[in-house]
This record gives structure tokens, C-alpha cells and sequence, in this order.
């Protein structure tokens, strides 16, 4: 399956051209750090690219402050981070092992000749890509959970770390390893905890008070204004970032879960166009923050977007739920939609603890060697029990209507056929969850007869139906009767992706009469760009 920077070894055997080299010392200056001098710590702000000129640099682990890992980085290589093109922190500290030598130009300048050099842009990229995968492959981070399994607090930061491609490690409650660094941090192993280098334990942590330690919650400045807001991180909010980046606005993309939506939960996408052997959601979106990074568009998450108003002066503020303030000349909806949530006695009891509405690794390590239940006909819930299949002793796959043919693609229900870890059964549904603290079984419902059965099972997952995300838009667009944005000729304007309200355009799944496909989100994120710029320009 295709997946990005997978070769670190190999980016780096690409150095800088001298040109490059000769663009970056005029644009920033040369320090020397003595030996053993921290260049970076965990946590700090990635605000400036680091080039080694003489000496050497090494990953420093921050529980022991011993080498990290066994190379370092030499002249010709440079220091940095994924999260530098978003101007997030430094997941691991850096230290000098001799006295070097280092160019380092500020963020701010060193993204200005990126964007001028992309031959050098495209070697820097490439390495940073490859340098996060190589820490998503060994979970290798400064962030440490323990007692995911147990706790759910700690859970929900597994599932925002993961689905938002952010390295951490994970010990199980009074494992040794979970031992060792509790006693580093001066605290029990007995008890759930979120650690971010030695020196801080997350108390009450939230994936808010996480995102803020990475630097992915920056504080915005209270009324900060943008050419145009976008509102959503899923394939079309994304790729609308992208274009917009590279149009030359000023975008912020707002997310209020993880960068990819429901696309980001796909376990592997094999009909987009460009991937032969398939894609997972999360990597293709992925790819997409990258790309609009690299040309200046901003993200902001978790931030959910409460309101919005239109200002006097004809520009649209945004209130998030946190009460911080944001202001656009444009907005471009791309919120999408969410999995329904079935009336299920108990079922809030659940959710998190053997309900889930996603199915990523995280959640695939929960049903080990167990049964797994997915609800739904559609691609994602084929493709969510696809991918279960390799973790869980079996899955049961339960589909209200008689037929998968109008609602999931045919190759993908050849292949749930062919599974014999499989079993789709038509005409059911659950009607009830059973458990403590945890899910332990549920009861099956066959609707033709009534007639139900309780089987033993540890997770469920519901992938059923599509609820819009769009209450926060307080009346300023016409919805249709089910809240989709109606857009175009429903309302007679001239461009499909405008909605009644000038200045406000919605794309994606959000839209009335949008394709639900990934490929379909991805081109009207795109083409909505050329309206926006028209209307911010205009």
C-alpha cells in the first residue's frame, strides 16, 4: 500500500544544492553551540530551520538524557520537523555532541524561500515526511500514555494522537516499561497518566491540553483575520487549503477531531485515482495538510466553530467553543458528515469503551483475537470490517436492507464475500448493549421476524447513515430538509458551490446532491478556490 517517506535513509542521501546552501546563509545566521548544548527541547516552538555545517547532532531521549538513537545528523544535513511547516514544537530535544557549526534561519524566511526554491523545497519536505514516518513506524515521541486500555481520558488522547499522525508511546498499567518512566517522572505505575517528556504530567488530559504541549493549538489572536476560512479537515477542507495556499490567500483550515474526517478513518481506499495498491485515508489526507502547509495555509484542532456572523463590514466571524474569535472574508464549508448515532439503550455508556466510530489501528488493537460487530452497507463499513478481519478472530458485519449492491462498491463486496473471517448478515440490526464498564455482548435483532440472539462481543462499531454537520451556521444558508447546504442552480447561483449567502461556499459531503466519494471532495475543494479569490479580490 502506498504511503509517504517511507525511506529516510534514502531522502537523506539528497543533499542541498550549494545554491541552496548559499540562499539559506543569506537569509539567516551562523551560531556555534558548544558540546552538549541543547539546540531544541520537547515542546519549544519549531520556529527556525537548523543546517549543520561542522560538528554532529544528536536525538536526545528525554526520560534519560542519553543518545536516541544510533545516527545523527552531520554537515550537509539539516535539524527539523514535520510541524515546523505549521509552526507547531519540537516533539524530541536536539543536542550538539561536539562543538558545531549550524545556519539557522527563521521560520518565517525559511518558508518564504521554500516556496521560491521548490527544488529545495521539495528535498526538505520529502525528509521531514519521512523523519514523522519513521517515528509513526517505531512510536517514537516524547508523548507517553499509560493505561490506555484502562482509562478512558488517556484512550481519547491515544485516538486524537493517532488519527491526527502523531508519534507516542503506549504502556499498559503497571508494565515494566510503564514502571520505568513513571519512575523518571516521579509518579506511581499503577495509575493512568499522560506524560510529555520527563518534566510534565497531563493532569485531566484532554486531547486540547495534548494539542497544545505539540504546538498544534497555537493560540490565534483574538479577531485574527484571514482571506478565507475553511471550516473542516476532511478531504475537501483540505484539499480547498491547498489550493488556497497557492493561490496566495490567507487560510486557515479548523478542525475540530483530526486532519482526513471520516476519510481519515479509512483503513485502505483502492479506487482514487494514482494509488494502484491502495491508500488509507489518513495517508492521503495527510499528504494534502503536508502540501498546503508547505504553501502557508494554517490549521488549527481540536477548535470546533460554535457560530458564525456576518460583521458589518461585510466579513464573517467565526466563535469557536472556547469563546476565541476568528475573521474571514470568505468561508468555505467543508464539515461533512457524521456517523448517526442509533437509538441504542446504554449507548453513550459505551461509546469509547466498546462503541466506536472509527476503525484505525487504535481501535483494531481493542478487538484483538475477539469478535468484532460493524453496523452498516456502505464503503466505509465494508472497508472498517476489511481491515478488522486481520486483528479480530471474526467479524460480523450486520446490514439492515436485503442487498449490498446499491449502497457498497462491488468489489469490495466480492471481497467481504470471499472472507472467511466474515459473515455479512442481512435484515439485522442491535437492539441492545450489555456490560459494566466495558462492552461484553450485545443482542441481535432480526427485523423480518422480530426474533433476537445475545452474542459475546468487545467492540462495535456504527457506521450507519449521514448526519450533516451544520447547526453552527445560525441560519445564514438555506439547508435542505434533511441539513445538507443547498448550493448552485437550488438556489440560482451561478457557481455549484456557492450557497444563499454570498461570500460562503460549501464542498464535500456537507452539500446537497454531492457525490459521497473522496475523489469527489478532493476536485471541489479545489475548483471552489477560483470563486473564493473572485469574491476576496472583488
Amino acid at each position: 500500500m502506498e504511503s509517504i517517506g517511507r525511506d529516510l535513509r534514502e531522502m537523506q542521501r539528497v543533499p542541498l544544492a550549494a545554491s541552496h546552501v548559499a540562499a539559506l546563509r543569506a537569509a539567516g545566521i551562523e551560531r556555534r553551540y558548544a558540546a552538549g548544548a541543547f539546540l531544541a527541547r520537547a515542546g519549544e516552538p519549531a520556529d527556525r530551520f537548523v543546517y549543520v555545517v561542522r560538528g554532529e547532532i544528536e536525538v536526545v531521549n528525554p526520560f534519560t538524557d542519553e543518545r536516541h538513537l544510533p545516527s545523527t545528523l552531520g554537515p550537509t544535513q539539516f535539524m527539523g520537523e514535520i510541524s515546523f511547516l505549521n509552526g507547531g514544537n519540537w516533539s524530541m530535544p536536539m543536542r550538539a555532541v561536539e562543538e558545531t557549526s549550524v545556519i539557522e534561519v527563521p521560520r518565517p524566511e525559511m518558508l518564504r524561500l521554500m516556496s521560491e526554491i521548490p527544488e529545495m523545497s521539495d528535498i526538505v519536505i520529502t525528509v521531514l515526511a519521512a523523519r514523522r514516518r519513521r517515528q509513526l513506524d517505531s512510536h517514537d515521541g516524547t508523548l507517553v500514555l499509560i493505561g490506555e486500555d484502562d482509562d478512558r481520558a488517556v484512550r481519547r488522547v491515544a485516538e486524537f494522537a493517532s488519527r491526527n499522525r502523531l508519534p507516542y508511546r503506549s504502556y499498559a498499567l503497571g508494565s515494566p516499561e510503564a514502571a520505568d518512566v513513571a519512575r523518571s517522572c516521579a509518579i506511581s505505575a499503577d495509575r493512568p497518566a499522560v506524560i510529555f517528556g520527563r518534566d510534565i504530567v497531563v493532569t485531566d488530559p484532554t486531547p486540547d491540553k495534548v494539542a497544545q504541549l505539540l504546538g498544534l493549538n497555537y493560540n490565534l489572536i483574538d479577531d485574527e483575520a484571514f482571506d478565507v476560512l475553511i471550516v473542516g479537515g476532511g478531504p475537501s477542507g483540505v484539499s480547498a487549503g491547498v489550493y488556497a495556499g497557492a493561490e496566495g490567500l490567507r487560510a486557515l483550515v479548523v478542525e475540530d477531531v483530526a486532519i482526513g474526517g471520516q476519510a481519515g478513518t479509512s483503513s485502505r481506499i483502492e479506487n482514487y485515482m494514482g494509488f494502484p495498491t491502495g491508500i488509507s485515508g489518513a495517508d492521503l489526507v495527510w499528504r494534502g495538510e503536508v502540501q498546503a502547509m508547505k504553501f502557508g495555509t494554517r490549521f488549527a484542532m481540536p477548535r470546533r466553530v460554535a457560530k458564525l456572523e456576518r460583521l458589518e463590514e461585510g466579513a464573517f466571524c467565526a466563535t469557536f467553543e472556547n469563546g476565541q474569535r476568528v475573521r474571514g472574508q470568505a468561508v468555505v464549508v467543508a464539515t461533512g458528515v457524521q456517523y448517526r448515532r442509533l437509538p441504542i439503550a446504554r449507548l453513550e455508556d459505551f461509546e469509547g469503551a466498546g462503541v466506536y466510530y472509527a476503525a484505525t489501528e487504535i481501535e483494531a488493537r481493542y478487538c484483538k483475537n475477539a469478535e468484532a460487530v460493524v453496523i452498516g452497507g456502505a464503503n466505509s463499513a465494508g472497508q472498517a470490517a476489511m481491515y478488522l478481519s486481520r486483528t479480530a478472530r471474526h467479524v460480523r458485519l450486520l446490514v439492515r436492507g436485503q442487498s449490498l449492491a446499491t449502497s457498497m462498491s462491488n468489489y469490495l463486496s466480492s471481497r467481504l464475500d470471499a472472507d472467511p473471517a466474515i459473515t455479512i448478515e442481512y435484515g439485522a440490526e442491535v437492539s441492545a448493549l450489555h456490560g459494566d464498564d466495558r462492552l461484553e455482548a450485545v443482542t441481535i435483532r432480526t427485523v423480518a421476524d422480530g426474533s433476537t440472539r445475545t452474542i459475546p462481543t468487545c467492540a462495535v462499531f456504527i457506521m450507519v447513515g449521514a448526519a450533516p454537520n451544520t447547526g453552527w451556521l445560525s441560519g445564514l444558508v438555506e439547508l435542505d430538509e434533511h441539513g445538507f447546504v443547498r448550493t448552485g442552480v437550488a438556489i440560482g447561483a451561478s457557481s455549484p458551490y456557492a450557497t444563499s449567502h454570498p461570500g460562503i461556499f460549501a464542498v464535500g459531503d456537507v452539500r446537497a446532491g454531492s457525490v459521497k466519494r473522496v475523489a469527489a471532495s478532493v476536485g471541489e475543494g479545489s475548483v471552489v478556490i477560483s470563486k473564493v479569490w473572485e469574491h476576496v479580490r472583488s
